[in-house]
C-alpha cells in the first residue's frame, strides 16, 4: 500500500461564476475523502475552504488530473447532475497508452462490473457488467506508445483505464491495470482535458479546458 502524499499546489481555477466553479485537479489528489483521517485531504475539502458553497457533481480518480466542475448552489448541482446522468455532458481525456495502436480511431463497447475480490478494481464482465462505451482517436504514435483522445459515452468507475487495458493498451503509469512495461513514468498518464456542459443559468453550452501536463 503506497502512502497517500497528495501534491500541495494551490487551487488552479479554470472558471468561476455565480453558479459554477471549474478546477484543474492535480494527479495524486483524491476528489473526495477516503476512509480514515490519513485520506481526509481531497479536492472538495480544499475547494470548500475557499468556496464554502461548493457542491460535488462528479469525480475523477485520484491519479487522474484535469477538469472537475463544482456547483455553487443546490439548483446548479441538480442541473449538472442530470446532465451527467443523461449523458448530456461531453468529456474529452488525453492519455498516453502502452504500445502502438493499429487503427486511427475506434469504439470500445464492453460492460464493466466491480471485481469484488479485488476492490476497488473493476473488470469487463458480459454477465453482470453495466454498459460502458468509449470512443478513442489516435493523436500520434511511436514504437512504444500512443497518445490518444478518449471520449467516454458512459461514466463507469475506472472506465477508461479498464477499456484501454481490455484492448491490450493500458494507460502508462496505471498501478491497477498496467503491466510492467507501462510503469516507467512518474504518474498515471490520463488527463481530463475538456468538459462541456450546459450552464444552469440559461442553458448555454460552456466549455472548460485544463492544460495537458504531459
Amino acid at each position: 500500500m503506497t502512502v497517500y502524499s497528495p501534491p500541495l499546489d494551490p487551487l488552479d481555477i479554470v472558471h468561476l461564476d455565480h453558479e459554477l466553479l471549474a478546477v484543474n485537479k492535480p494527479s495524486g489528489l483524491l476528489s473526495v475523502p477516503g476512509k480514515g483521517p490519513m485520506l481526509s485531504d481531497c479536492l472538495i475539502s480544499r475547494v470548500k475552504k475557499e468556496y464554502p458553497k461548493a457542491l460535488l457533481v462528479h469525480r475523477l480518480d485520484r491519479d487522474t488530473s484535469g477538469v472537475m466542475v463544482f456547483a455553487l448552489s443546490s439548483y446548479s448541482q441538480r442541473h449538472l447532475g442530470l446532465q451527467f446522468e443523461k449523458r448530456q455532458s461531453q468529456k474529452t481525456y488525453i492519455a498516453r497508452i502502452w504500445g502502438q495502436v493499429c487503427d486511427n480511431k475506434g469504439m470500445i463497447d464492453l460492460p464493466i462490473a466491480v471485481d469484488w475480490p479485488n476492490r476497488p478494481m473493476q473488470m469487463v464482465c458480459h454477465d453482470t457488467g453495466r454498459a460502458a462505451i468509449t470512443h478513442w482517436e489516435m493523436i500520434k504514435r511511436n514504437i512504444t506508445e500512443t497518445r490518444v483522445k478518449l471520449r467516454p459515452e458512459t461514466g463507469r468507475s475506472h472506465q477508461l483505464r479498464v477499456h484501454m487495458m481490455a484492448i491490450g493498451h493500458p494507460i502508462l503509469g496505471d498501478p491497477l491495470y498496467g503491466i510492467s512495461e507501462s510503469q516507467n513514468v512518474n504518474r498515471l498518464m490520463l488527463h481530463s482535458h475538456r468538459l462541456r456542459v450546459r450552464h444552469p443559468d440559461g442553458g448555454e453550452m460552456i466549455e472548460f479546458r485544463a492544460k495537458i501536463p504531459f
